[in-house]
């Protein structure tokens, strides 16, 4: 990665990184803009949004390549991204890596544990979107990394907001695509759900395996003992204390954020098979007024095998009022061994669902 870095609070300096990435958990781009209105420029993506679309392997379109403009294209050599870093907030964390320089941005939301690079479809999805003259963006929030145990779904949903903010007024955003993987999935229902001013700049939302944490960890011995404390530490309201050790052995974890993603009706209980129809409604409903596309990996470790993941993806989509549907035959949870189709998949629906107009962000 190495072009200037515009930082909201220094001068520009160059950047680079070179790290692999963990994971646990529309149209082509209008003329770039010439005002400085805060909102201005901003759509909302229209289209279909029902339908399944089932991927093979042999359908790729993500492939090497240096993309396009002068700057030699976004990815320099493997795990090697040219772009800008910049700080999107006050925090030391709160850090962001922009490919590309246009007026539209993919932001990608990892999940627990993950940080930048964090999946291997990154690489290839940045040179596809560079060719489509859009933005991928990868965000830093204090849940990043070890950061998860001791942060919320709230906490992320203000600092994502954050980060569209500073696209806005610092970079003339046209609009954006909320990209989630795991629980970046939960980030996103709940950032839409709390309908912040800069949420209107969200253009559509792709969900890449929204899976339940809580289905996950009920398959580990430990979880029932550590659920039963959590609660008791929560009643006596110690839900900031830590937990112990054995309760996540990736990070600490608070009374509350272990009870969040494992107990039944968490804050982060929003894609469990076992959650009623109407349950599901309550939690994703409000999904309904943006174009939004999951991806489902039918092959996906962190779901128990017990689960129906086909009957489970099509409650998610009914609930989320029609959402696209995407079932990956085999994908494992970070399509590590299917980049080739989630990125066809990604790419296909930022195209489709392009602005067909230009909308009131306020109406």
């Amino acid at each position: 990665m190495s072009l200037s870095l515009p930082s909201s609070s220094a001068a520009a300096a160059a950047a680079a990184a070179s790290t692999s990435g963990s994971s646990s958990s529309p149209a082509a781009a209008s003329s770039s803009s010439t005002t400085t209105s805060w909102f201005s420029g901003i759509v909302r993506g229209r289209g279909d949004k029902s339908g399944t679309a089932k991927l093979s392997k042999s359908s790729s379109m993500a492939g090497g390549g240096s993309g396009s403009g002068d700057y030699g294209g976004p990815i320099k050599g493997k795990n090697q991204f040219r772009g800008v870093l910049f700080k999107y907030g006050p925090k030391s964390i709160q850090v962001a890596f922009k490919t590309g320089e246009y007026k539209q941005q993919v932001i990608f939301i990892g999940g627990l544990t993950d940080g930048l690079l964090a999946t291997d479809y990154l690489e290839p999805l940045a040179i596809a979107l560079d060719k489509e003259k859009w933005s991928l963006v990868q965000l830093l929030m204090s849940s990043s990394y070890s950061g998860f145990g001791t942060s919320s779904l709230k906490q992320d949903a203000q600092e994502i907001d954050q980060l569209i903010n500073y696209l806005i007024n610092k970079e003339n955003s046209e609009g954006v695509v909320l990209l989630g993987h795991s629980t970046g999935c939960q980030d996103i229902v709940y950032y839409m759900g709390t309908n912040a001013a800069c949420s209107r700049a969200v253009r559509a939302a792709i969900l890449q395996a929204p899976v339940s944490d809580r289905e996950y960890k009920a398959t580990l011995p430990e979880t029932p003992a550590m659920i039963d404390l959590a609660a008791n530490m929560i009643k006596e309201g110690r839900e900031e204390e830590l937990m112990p050790r054995e309760a996540d052995p990736c990070a600490p974890i608070s009374a509350y954020r272990y009870h969040s993603l494992c107990a039944y009706m968490g804050d982060d209980d929003m894609f469990s098979s076992d959650l009623s129809d109407d349950q599901l409604k309550t939690r994703l409903g409000h999904m309904a007024h943006t174009p939004c596309q999951v991806i489902f990996s039918m092959g996906d470790e962190y779901v128990p095998d017990y689960v129906d993941k086909k009957a489970l993806v099509n409650r998610l989509s009914k609930a989320m009022g029609g959402a696209e549907k995407v079932e990956i035959e085999h994908g494992n949870h970070s399509l590590s061994n299917r980049v080739h189709e989630a990125v066809q998949a990604i790419i296909g629906f930022v195209k489709r669902e392009g602005p067909s107009g230009w909308d009131d962000p306020w109406s």
